[in-house]
């Protein structure tokens, strides 16, 4: 199992601690250091920046908003990246929520099983090199009746053959991930419900596809806190905001991704407790319905001897890169926290 870590969003005063979190991940040997986007900074931009100044770890985008670009353009993006790298990105797509497409991009939110299929089979064709064409209910290429004609890329990308991950909640998405992408980015992962929660789903689909699990990187993101074991309540108190953010504010009432997720993972009746306040504005009592078992089971928490453990459970659930999200208020906290998982690996005799 290799490790990752996850800058998340760039900017809010934290731009030099965040390469300096990346060269820290590049010195001590982690795989992948990915970069997101919603409606703030882009992730395309901050992997140039930090590909610029690292030496040997890759760069992902977890994600690329897929109404954000046209597939083609992202065939550029990425194609671009992985020359600029030197053969170190890896592409994560993802349709984001219905909040963000509608509200902040203006495409709507329909049929997002339908729209990745056909974004995912433009975007391969595209780095093939050969002149793109395309037929599908949502993309058609080049435009009939019109003066385009097939085009194609004219940057040669390092490698023949990108990694692409699709960011997946859903036992469909999942399914169709397993089918069309090299690699899964999961987000409030379970060991303890992975399987049943996304392995299978994700194996699923790469039977229809005729392959097996090899070769395909399960890669959860997990936020981390280093403490001593008897601290560790109060380190899963730090991502109660977080938690409450995505499980009960995320998407709207009828369509929230992780709210459903926390439901399959058998905490039901919490989680519409949790959506229900915090929809109605009530953050901090949405925080409070938390149970700690949920958060402490979705994060590494503890001392290094008790995060080897967690992380021997989920290499024994199937993943295959453990992304990290160091929390800490300063840098020093974030870089100890990198040390530590390396350390973790180590213990687990995972590296």
């Amino acid at each position: 199992m290799q490790l990752g870590i996850n800058l998340g969003y760039w900017g809010a005063g934290m731009d030099a601690d965040n390469l300096a979190v990346a060269q820290e991940a590049d010195r001590l040997g982690y795989a992948v250091c990915w970069a997101a986007e919603a409606y703030g900074s882009d992730a395309a931009t901050v992997l140039s920046w930090v590909a610029a100044q690292t030496e040997r770890i890759d760069v992902g985008s977890a994600i690329f908003q897929i109404p954000a670009r046209q597939p083609a353009m992202t065939a550029m993006t990425a194609a671009t990246l992985d020359s600029l790298s030197g053969g170190r990105f890896r592409l994560g797509l993802g349709v984001s929520g219905p909040q963000v497409s509608e509200g902040w991009y203006g495409v709507k939110f329909d049929r997002p099983l339908a729209r990745t299929r056909e974004y995912v089979e433009i975007v391969r064709k595209a780095m093939t090199r050969e002149r793109l064409s395309y037929e599908g209910e949502h993309w058609t290429l080049p435009l009939p009746g019109g003066p385009g004609k097939p085009l194609k890329l004219t940057v040669h990308p390092e490698r023949e053959h990108i990694p692409l991950y699709i960011a997946a909640i859903g036992p469909k998405n999942l399914e169709q991930t397993g089918e069309i992408a090299d690699g899964a980015l999961l987000i409030f992962p379970s060991a303890e419900h992975l399987e049943d929660t996304a392995v299978r789903h994700l194996r699923a689909g790469r039977e229809k596809a005729g392959k097996t699990m090899e070769g395909f990187d399960v890669c959860p993101t997990l936020p981390l806190a280093v403490g001593a074991d008897k601290d560790v309540p109060a380190l899963a108190d730090m991502f109660r905001p977080y938690t409450a953010l995505y499980v009960g504010g995320m998407g709207s009432f009828k369509q929230n991704f992780y709210n459903q997720l926390a439901r399959r993972m058998g905490y039901e009746k919490e989680a519409a407790e949790i959506q229900e306040k915090y929809l109605a504005g009530d953050k901090e009592g949405a925080a409070a319905a938390i149970p700690h078992s949920l958060i402490d089971q979705t994060t590494l928490l503890g001392s290094v001897d008790r995060i080897a453990d967690r992380m021997k459970a989920y290499a024994a659930a199937g993943v295959t890169t453990l992304t990290l999200a160091p929390a800490g208020f300063t840098l020093e906290d974030r870089i100890a926290s990198l040390r530590a998982g390396t350390d973790a690996l180590e213990r687990a005799g995972l590296a």
